[in-house]
């Protein structure tokens, strides 16, 4: 499919600098385009490459809206790629219709357009809604709940009473509603605590691959509205999630803690079970927080502190070998000062 310059331009809401007839008919990066695609630019080392690059337009910010060649200027070059990229992207495949090999209980509801692939388990009286798309070897449990326009990737487990909202997707390998991690401890061993909850997935969320959320030992676990958890994310059972949160790679969330509303981990961030984290949180890289953070805190570092602690810490840690010299120094020479005294007292 091939659109104009101009067609492109409209979609983005961008200013057209070039021919509005120019026929574009892909998108990759700066240095890998084709005279057939267009490519986009964020920062100035790929303004760089502007020169040599074979693309047939750009789309740049206003900084770069001086480079000599065919393009569309917006102030957010990251989202317009986004949507032109959209265009050009293939939709994912779908069975058509109901496999005759796909094995499907009693009182399922399907809507309209649904489609269900092969090898794939769905549950009593569970409830697809129109235009979803289940992929081979999925397994839906008892009475599970799917709106509309949602996709879940091939061998996605959603276990029983789970309930996920509209165009929800779910990738490979993730389990929703495992059981939550609940024992007695006993001079024995441990006596198991029932998980009697659910999960809560809410609209146009989307997790990623080989990612376990798991069911409430009572009430839900929940993820708000347009949540993106990436690859190996752990939800731990009565979590709850606040709207447009982003959860990053191997980022780990204990038992009942709440996340407000745009938190932010990042990648192998640990959050400790019944502590709040306020709306706009921002926890960094393998952060470890073991108490509940205020609205808008920044915090690095295991245990996490705030940003600007964690800095100033963190720069005189490099200075430590040289620290301790000083210290050992100075303490042979209190030392040497000392001995005299000592040896006239005992005189």
């Amino acid at each position: 499919m091939s659109y104009s310059l101009a067609e492109l331009a409209a979609l983005v809401d961008g200013e057209l600098r070039g021919p509005a007839g120019l026929v574009i008919s892909g998108i990759a990066a700066v240095d890998q385009a084709t005279p057939q695609d267009i490519t986009f630019i964020t920062a100035k080392r790929y303004a760089r490459l502007a020169a040599t690059s074979q693309a047939a337009a750009f789309i740049v910010p206003p900084e770069f809206a001086d480079i000599p060649r065919p393009l569309i200027v917006v102030s957010n070059p990251y989202l317009a790629y986004a949507r032109v990229a959209a265009l050009f992207a293939p939709p994912p495949g779908r069975w058509p219709g109901v496999s005759d090999q796909a094995y499907l209980g009693q009182g399922v509801e399907l809507g309209q357009d649904v489609s269900i692939a092969p090898l794939t388990f769905v549950g009593d009286r569970v409830r697809i809604g129109d235009r979803t798309t289940i992929m081979a070897g999925c397994v839906l449990g008892q009475e599970v709940t799917i709106g509309a326009d949602a996709l879940i990737y091939p061998n996605v487990t959603i276990l029983d009473r789970c309930r996920l909202g509209n165009r929800v997707i779910v990738h490979s390998g993730t389990v929703i509603g495992a059981d939550g991690f609940g024992f007695v401890p006993l001079p024995t061993g441990f006596h198991k605590i029932p998980q009697l909850g659910t999960v809560v997935i809410e609209d146009d969320v989307e997790i990623g691959a080989n990612c376990t959320i798991d069911r409430a030992a009572l009430g839900e676990t929940r993820i708000g509205k347009g949540v993106k958890i990436d690859n190996l994310v752990q939800v731990a059972h009565n979590v709850l999630i606040g709207d447009h949160s982003i959860i990053v790679a191997q980022a780990g969330i204990a038992g009942s803690a709440k996340l407000g509303k745009g938190v932010a981990l990042g990648g192998q961030a640990g959050i400790v079970g019944h502590i709040e984290l306020g709306d706009r949180v921002q926890v960094g890289a393998q952060a470890g927080v073991t108490h509940s953070l205020p609205p808008g805190q920044v915090v690095l570092g295991s245990p996490a502190r705030p940003h600007r602690e964690f800095s100033t810490i963190n720069a005189h840690l490099s200075k430590l070998p040289e620290i301790y010299q000083r210290l050992k120094q100075l303490e042979e020479r209190v030392n040497r000062m000392a001995s005299p005294l000592t040896e006239e007292a005992e005189s």
